[in-house]
C-alpha cells in the first residue's frame, strides 16, 4: 500500500524557488514565470479550444521574450497573458477585424499573498503591443492589467 506524500503542497512559490536553488535546479527552470503554476488553460477566460490555446501561446511567448530582452523578467514576480472572452473592432490594412482582445499582467512581490502590478516602461509595453497585434493572428487589443493584490488575485481564474 502506497502513500502519497506532497512536502511541497505548503510552500508557497517564493520558498519552492529558493529551495530549487538549493537542490541545484537550473536556473532558467527555478524562474519561470510562474514557478509552479497553473497551466495556461486557466488563461483563457470562456471557452477553451486548441484555437484559443494556440493565440494565448504565440502571445504569451511574445510577452516573454519581451520580458527577456528588455531586461526585465527577473525583476517580475510573475508575468503571463490572459486571453479575454470578448471581442474588440480593429482595423488591419484596409479593413475591419473583429478580433479577440488580451491583457498582459506583470506583478512584483515578494511572498505572492500580496502583489502590485510591475511598472513596465510603455517603450516596452508598446513593444509587446505591436508584436502581439501584428504577428498573432486573432488579437487586435492588448491591455495591460494594472491591478494590486488584494483585492484582485495574480491569476484572473
Amino acid at each position: 500500500k502506497l502513500k502519497l506524500i506532497e512536502p511541497l503542497r505548503e510552500l508557497f512559490k517564493d520558498e519552492v524557488r529558493e529551495l530549487g536553488m538549493a537542490l541545484g535546479i537550473d536556473e532558467a527552470s527555478v524562474w519561470r514565470h510562474p514557478f509552479p503554476g497553473p497551466g495556461l488553460a486557466i488563461r483563457i477566460l470562456g471557452e477553451v479550444t486548441p484555437e484559443r490555446v494556440a493565440i494565448l501561446q504565440e502571445a504569451d511567448d511574445i510577452v516573454i521574450e519581451e520580458l527577456y530582452k528588455s531586461g526585465h523578467y527577473r525583476m517580475i514576480g510573475q508575468a503571463f497573458v490572459v486571453l479575454l472572452p470578448v471581442k474588440s473592432v480593429g482595423v488591419m490594412g484596409d479593413g475591419r477585424t473583429y478580433e479577440n482582445v488580451a491583457c498582459v499582467r506583470c506583478v512584483e512581490t515578494t511572498d505572492y499573498m500580496t502583489a502590485d502590478f510591475y511598472h513596465l516602461p510603455y517603450e516596452v509595453m508598446g513593444t509587446m503591443s505591436s508584436r502581439v497585434i501584428n504577428e498573432v493572428r486573432g488579437i487586435n487589443r492588448l491591455c495591460y492589467d494594472i491591478s494590486s493584490k488584494p483585492p484582485a488575485t495574480i491569476e484572473w481564474e
